[in-house]
């Protein structure tokens, strides 16, 4: 799936319902690295929204390895294509492990939101953190970001997705930076609380 764009809607909005969509912009966290598409969160967060009900169909924007620039770059094509109600925006990581400056990811994180707003979009942040052996200053100053932007921008967010799960062996693939099958549900029930204002 690496450097792939895994676009796809996974259900038909229920009869008589507006159709709505939600694009989630993110890296391999988001596009399933290391395991079956449908097995991931994004798949599944799809099939709750159709349990409940909800007219939003997902398009996964998300690719393997990207960054907050890259994510950037691609922007207008996908707000063009989509019209997205709701943008789920999941991107930093990678910034983070090829040690790029945290300041620049925040302008590019903001560059992101802003243009979504203005197409009338919601947006919600999904925060990531780095692996200790960053050291702990840049360690801080990355994850900042997050918090920073969601005063800032008044953003919805969820705090560090993998909390409670990158720690645990058996819910993490073998590289210690991806989250297997097992964990995706939990990620789904991370995220979903945020997310369900922001349908309404």
């Amino acid at each position: 799936m690496t450097g792939m764009v895994l676009a796809m809607v996974l259900s038909v909005a229920p009869a008589g319902a507006a159709a709505k969509t939600i694009v989630v912009l993110g890296d391999s966290i988001s596009a399933g690295y290391g395991i079956e598409v449908q097995l991931g969160w994004v798949a599944l967060l799809q099939k709750k929204l159709v349990d409940a009900g909800s007219p939003h169909a997902i398009f996964n924007e998300s690719i393997s390895g990207d960054t907050s620039a890259g994510g950037l770059a691609r922007l207008e094509s996908i707000l063009a294509r989509h019209k997205p109600d709701v943008v789920v925006l999941e991107l930093g990581a990678n910034d983070g492990l090829r040690g790029l400056s945290p300041q620049e990811m925040k302008r590019n994180l903001t560059e992101i939101v802003n243009r979504s707003r203005h197409i009338g979009a919601e947006v919600l942040l999904l925060a990531m953190k780095i692996p200790p052996n960053y050291g702990k200053r840049y360690i801080e100053m990355f994850y900042e970001v997050y918090p920073q932007l969601a005063g800032e921008l008044r953003l919805a967010w969820v705090p560090f997705i993998l909390e409670d799960i990158a720690l645990k062996p058996e819910l993490m693939q073998a590289d210690g930076l991806h989250p297997n099958a097992d964990a995706q549900p939990l990620l789904v029930e991370k995220i979903w609380p945020s997310l369900l204002p922001l349908l309404k």
